[in-house]
């Protein structure tokens, strides 16, 4: 043994690294010729120009000072140690202990060579250390399998005030001075800001709070597909929403009318705006937050995921003088940063662009946007009445959700002004049918309307765990009815790995129907159609939403379970 590591430290940094294809013979030179000039340690050279990662410097390191790389795959460690070394130590230097013999622990860890954390080890086991090196996935899952989630050992180790009964009301309930006490309980307050941070950087779009009879589940919302977390005890209830609400400006007080509110919270990578919202239920008050990332750089119009001929229609529609033009779908379809993209592609200092939104989700620059207040009277409606009067060309209606609102938009549209908005539909001839049912009158609405934009968004599949299967044929049937698939096509799906959570699927992007508003579709509005009828009306080279989403599935990019998942409600009939 002491041989190896003899060996070990005769060979240089550099060439360690070259070994194992971190670094290659050029970019090794150019650093030695930058240490020359700058006198600095070589791996700290690397670092600074890019070559390298710190995990991979670490590696290197750990192995010329002949410290063992160990696999963590199946590693099994026993709970006598797991309870020898906190979580909060756990946490904070990113270590697993693996056992003690004679006194010493051993330690698996990303980075060797931090003295704090050896004799922060020393003071709290009493044991000397034996350092072990880990690759830093293997070793967070580790941690993850043995440890649990940062927000997991909280909710175990977490024991609040409220167990005492002093505070509590006849019916159980804790009076609001209590409420405001157990809020700002130290710990509670690092746990509700420990979800939200877990959240982030899972990359979760929303945070569900929601009340049980025996327990408080905490769900995340990720690339659309709600994924439960570590459920808290029921006593927990009362202080975390309550804490949650202090930080909205919330009633606390007031627990059984539905409220809303805003949080501000600055997370690892800058500003995240939480639009929060709250429900009575049976068990308590359920809380959902959606997490807007104001540091994210607005998606463009080209990198939505339209195909090319729904790109270079929408393109049309969008430099039209005047008309209307709608972006339909469910809620969290991505029908907003379609707009947004929108509204950004075509923004000049030229044009006078004013929004209407129910909230502000982001600041656009160089445009006015107005959110909405209906406790202070201000709805879509109103505020459209007054936008009109700013002399605007482009107006963005946040969403018509009644018909003054679409008879205002209707003549905004057929009075010079060229009109976004949105609206809750399935499809993209259902949102005609939908605008005449509020009451619109259809031959206001065949002049006005320009094109319906119909979406959804579909899960990728991930990269890393990408393989070729069978689906089931049943599916392929149902599928078949919009695009003809060829026996031999070759489909694709994820396994599962640890870099989409065991999902097979990492990010999202979107499918798309663009009904272009022809000639004759508008005769046909004005006739009060339904919505077969319009679809049959549509332009010959129309390419339906299921018809886009098929084509990634040919492309490889998603699974038919999931075009299907999304879209299984559109055209069902046929």
């Amino acid at each position: 043994m002491d041989h190896k590591i003899n060996t070990n430290k005769k060979k240089r940094l550099g060439e360690l690294l070259c070994e194992r294809s971190y670094l290659d013979e050029s970019a090794l030179r150019f650093a030695l010729d930058e240490q020359k000039v700058k006198q600095k340690r070589l791996g700290q050279i690397l670092l600074e120009l890019g070559y390298i990662t710190q995990s991979q410097l670490n590696e290197a390191l750990a192995f010329q000072a002949g410290i063992e790389k160990l696999d963590l795959t199946d590693v099994s460690v026993s709970t006598d140690v797991i309870g020898l070394v906190p979580a909060e130590l756990v946490s904070k230097y990113n270590i697993l202990p693996l056992r003690r013999e004679n006194g010493r622990l051993a330690v698996a860890m990303t980075d060797p060579f931090q003295p704090q954390v050896i004799e922060d080890l020393r003071l709290v086991t009493g044991c000397g250390v034996q350092r072990y090196y880990a690759d830093p996935l293997e070793l967070e899952n580790a941690i993850l399998k043995f440890y649990g989630s940062n927000v997991a050992r909280m909710l175990d180790d977490l024991v609040p005030v409220e167990q005492r009964a002093e505070g509590k009301l006849d019916n159980g309930d804790y009076s609001p001075a209590k409420l405001h006490e157990l809020a700002r309980e130290p710990s509670l307050v690092n746990l509700v800001n420990l979800i939200i941070l877990e959240a982030i950087e899972a990359r979760a779009s929303d945070i569900h709070i929601e009340p049980f009879e025996r327990e408080v589940k905490i769900k995340y919302r990720v690339d659309g597909m709600l994924v439960e977390k570590t459920p808290s005890s029921k006593r927990l209830r009362a202080a975390i929403i309550s804490r949650v609400k202090i930080m909205a400006n919330m009633n606390i007080a007031e627990r059984f009318v539905p409220q809303d509110g805003h949080i501000e919270f600055v997370g690892k990578d800058g500003r995240i705006d939480i639009r929060v919202s709250t429900i009575p239920t049976v068990f308590g008050e359920a809380v959902q937050l959606r997490l807007l990332d104001r540091t994210a750089s607005l998606i463009e119009l080209d990198d939505l995921g339209m195909n090319a001929q729904c790109l270079e229609g929408f393109h049309k529609c969008l430099h039209k003088t005047h008309g209307i033009v709608l972006v339909t779908g469910p809620t969290g379809c991505g029908k907003t940063t379609t707009l947004y993209a929108s509204l950004n592609r075509i923004y000049s200092p030229a044009v006078k662009m004013i929004t209407i939104e129910d909230p502000v989700e982001y600041q656009l620059e160089g445009i006015n946007q107005m959110p909405v207040n209906p406790k202070r009277g201000l709805t879509f409606a109103t505020g459209l009445r007054h936008i009109l009067r700013h002399d605007p060309d482009i107006i963005m209606v946040g969403e018509i959700r009644d018909r003054e609102t679409a008879d205002i938009a209707m003549r905004a549209a057929l009075t010079g002004h060229l009109v976004f908005s949105t609206l809750h539909t399935n499809d993209a001839a259902g949102a005609i049918t939908r605008l005449i049912d509020m009451g619109v009158e259809p031959f206001l609405l065949a002049s006005s309307l320009e094109a319906v934009m119909a979406q959804r968004l579909v899960r990728l599949i991930c990269p890393k765990c990408k393989e070729s299967y069978k689906p089931d044929e049943n599916l392929i049937k149902n599928l078949n009815g919009s695009a003809e698939i060829e026996s031999g096509t070759k489909f694709y799906h994820g396994v599962g790995c640890n870099e989409c959570g065991q999902t097979g699927m990492s990010g999202r992007t979107g499918i798309f129907e663009l009904l272009r508003i022809t000639v004759k579709l508008r005769d046909l509005i004005a006739a009060k159609p339904s919505t077969d009828q319009i679809v049959k009306a549509a332009p010959a080279d129309h390419i339906s939403m299921v018809h886009d989403g098929i084509a990634m599935v040919l492309e490889g990019r998603t699974s038919p379970e999931e075009v299907f998942r999304v879209a299984k409600t559109i055209g069902d009939e046929e």
